[in-house]
């Protein structure tokens, strides 16, 4: 408004103007008491890792949002990132990481992270390209097992449910080849990175084996012919929902992953994702406890 107004003479216009802003206000508010402001919709953002966990989280993600959660799903393709991601508050919630390395990633950061739930348990596998059992391995039998701390002591945990070598009482996922202490077909031992022991496996006589590897490896048909996998009692190293500590009881968060759980959509989401084979995996959060397969002792 031009500063010389102060000096003429009021004119209605003015006021005509600034009346049916006032009424607006005055129609809006009564709205808003008779029927509420729209409440603003509620978000998460999760971290994951491409394949069966991005796919079966974007399947839970699509529900959600009819349900009034909005959420952003953020994919990495390493394994650092979405502990630091989440660390920082860029991330609500992850979820591609197993307790055992959750616990390896938080003592090596100091970051307050904590596993809020369970999900998808990946099992793993003996695998053989020479030998149809494990009863006919010979005396002296060459094995490839990951050469990582927290991969080898899974699979040597697994030999030992497979009745070839006794560990160390008591010592668990943190087991190396140093803690067998029987070993009665005298079985020789080869490091190897865990991603490269499917292309070990025509060297060996035994390979431990991740499933997904050899899908995405192309031997599909390989994966499926494991002599014998983990179960449910691998729990250790079941994905977990992961959080900073401080949001570990957030409502949302817990909504999402009901969600999740009990979605029958993103059941048949992971079982696609793992070739319909319920040997490859398992989900812990049921009620029934999967036993442990075998296909050949």
């Amino acid at each position: 408004m031009d500063s010389r107004s102060n000096f003429h003479r009021p004119v209605a216009v003015p006021r005509l103007v600034r009346r049916p802003r006032r009424g607006l206000r005055l129609v809006a508010a009564a709205l808003l008491l008779a029927f509420g402001a729209a409440p603003a919709l509620a978000r998460v953002k999760i971290g994951v890792t491409p394949g069966s966990l991005a796919d079966s989280v974007q399947v839970a993600a699509a529900e959600a949002r009819a349900q009034g959660l909005v959420v952003e799903v953020v994919e990495f393709t390493d394994w650092t990132t979405p502990n630091l991601a989440l660390a920082n508050g860029d991330l609500d919630v992850n979820y591609f990481q197993h307790q055992a390395f959750l616990d390896n990633a938080v003592k090596e950061t100091g970051f307050p992270l904590k596993s809020v739930a369970l999900g998808i348990l990946p099992n793993i596998g003996l695998y053989s390209e020479k030998h149809a059992s494990l009863a006919a391995l010979p005396d002296g039998a060459e094995v490839a097992v990951a050469n990582d701390p927290v991969n080898q002591g899974r699979g040597l945990a697994l030999l030992e449910t497979a009745g070839l070598i006794k560990l160390k009482a008591g010592i668990g996922a943190r087991a190396t080849l140093d803690d067998i202490v029987a070993n009665p077909k005298k079985l020789t031992f080869v490091e190897i990175e865990g991603p490269q022991l499917v292309r070990a496996l025509s060297d060996v006589d035994l390979a431990q084996g991740y499933p997904a590897h050899y899908v995405n490896a192309g031997r599909a048909d390989i994966a499926g012919k494991a002599l014998i996998y983990s179960g449910i009692g691998d729990l250790y190293y079941a994905i977990r929902f992961v959080t900073r500590a401080d949001r570990a009881d957030d409502p949302e968060l817990a909504k999402f992953v009901a969600l999740y759980q009990t979605l029958p959509a993103v059941r048949a989401r992971i079982d696609a994702s793992f070739a319909h084979n319920p040997s490859l995996y398992s989900l812990p959060w049921l009620p029934q406890a999967a036993p442990l397969q075998s296909s050949a002792r």
